[in-house]
């Protein structure tokens, strides 16, 4: 059974306005002065800082099990609002911030090239993802897995859109994130790549272009992970709930399941045009579950109940050998009923009209109260 891994990154907020806090420093320190430790877990708190002063990232261990991704989940998202607190602000788990903000850019050389070379869109850059890793056992495997995912990566899009507010205003996006994101040059969907070999060369003549500045800025849709040997696929907002995350997960690996399958049973990858893929992607941002979406198997418009399913029935059978469908079913039943974060965090503006409101109570929900 693949091994599963999730990062997430947090947003900072004052506790008592729910504007942005530039305190990653503060809160990290706090990590560091505990020891390092989160209670009753093993090793050090997996708490980084991000492009802004404004968030922070924690990443779960690799586990095998839906339930055991729960826990760690859980547990990394309590700890982070425990040194957060401890800084005296909070942890949300908001793709973007609804309130209005004007973010402030890490410390460091590469935060300050980044920031040199790109300019306004570095400086607004204030978002907050989720990336998912699952295991593959060689680079030729895991390319086989980017090309034959590209059609189904928009519903994960879909299903995980939190971002409905971008400086003080609905945007009319469910993941607004994602179209904030696609503004660097290297992020969004991409060509197949056919071999390891071909993906390497593509990445190299990428950073030799001189525009990005290592092989960390290669932002596509999904990758070979630098430092892991997984697939990670990055077009998740962070989600509001911790089950939808776990329920993204589960998804994904039964993705990579069926997509190593067709691999080694020499079904060649669906040759979607990528400019069809954005398209996609674009409307998966847009609607979120509560409107039209791409069909990956149509390419045409179709409910998101539609679609939604299309998916599960893709991955039905490495959904079974993991042991998920029952819980991938039920999860997805439930975020159709009740609504991603995007279509909670509209509700609760239109419950107490106000944004502060809606961020104090998405801190709450991320601690877990």
């Amino acid at each position: 059974m693949r091994s599963v891994g999730v990062e997430e990154e947090l947003l900072l907020v004052n506790p008592r306005t729910g504007e942005p806090a530039a305190s990653a420093g503060a809160v990290l320190a706090s990590a560091l002065l505990s020891g390092g430790r989160a209670a009753g877990a093993d090793g050090e708190i997996p708490l980084e800082k991000e492009l802004q002063q404004e968030q922070v990232e924690f990443a779960t261990r690799p586990v095998t099990r839906m339930g055991e991704l729960a826990e760690e989940l859980r547990r990394w998202r309590a700890e982070a609002a425990r040194h957060a607190q401890a800084a005296g602000v909070q942890v949300a788990a908001l793709a973007t911030c609804p309130l209005t903000v004007e973010p402030t850019l890490s410390v460091g050389e590469r935060y300050q090239w980044i920031a040199r070379q790109f300019g306004l869109p570095a400086q607004e850059q204030l978002t907050c993802g989720c990336h998912v890793h699952v295991s593959v056992d060689s680079d030729e495997e895991g390319v086989a897995v980017l090309d034959r995912i590209r059609p189904w990566l928009s519903v994960l899009t879909a299903l995980s859109a939190n971002s409905p507010f971008w400086q003080g205003e609905d945007t009319g996006y469910g993941s607004y994130r994602s179209r904030v994101w696609n503004r660097w040059p290297s992020a969004g969907p991409v060509n197949l790549f056919g071999s390891a070999a071909a993906y390497h060369e593509r990445v190299r003549a990428m950073v030799e272009t001189g525009v990005l500045r290592d092989k960390g800025m290669i932002y596509f849709d999904a990758r070979l992970a630098a430092r892991y040997p997984t697939v990670e696929i990055r077009v998740a907002d962070v989600c509001l709930d911790a089950s939808t995350t776990v329920l993204v997960a589960a998804l994904v690996r039964g993705l990579v399941d069926t997509a190593a399958r067709a691999w080694r049973a020499g079904q060649a990858p669906a040759p979607v045009d990528t400019s069809l893929l954005r398209l996609a992607a674009w409307r998966a941002a847009r609607s979120g579950i509560d409107g039209q979406l791409i069909h990956p198997a149509t390419l045409r418009e179709d409910s998101p109940e539609a679609v939604v399913w299309a998916l599960y029935d893709h991955v039905r059978e490495a959904l079974d050998e993991n042991g998920d469908s029952d819980r991938v079913k039920a999860a997805l039943e439930e975020l159709l009923r009740r609504g991603n974060g995007a279509r909670v965090q509209r509700e609760l503006l239109r419950s107490t009209g106000d944004l502060a409101a809606v961020v104090s109570r998405c801190a709450q929900l991320t601690a877990g109260e």
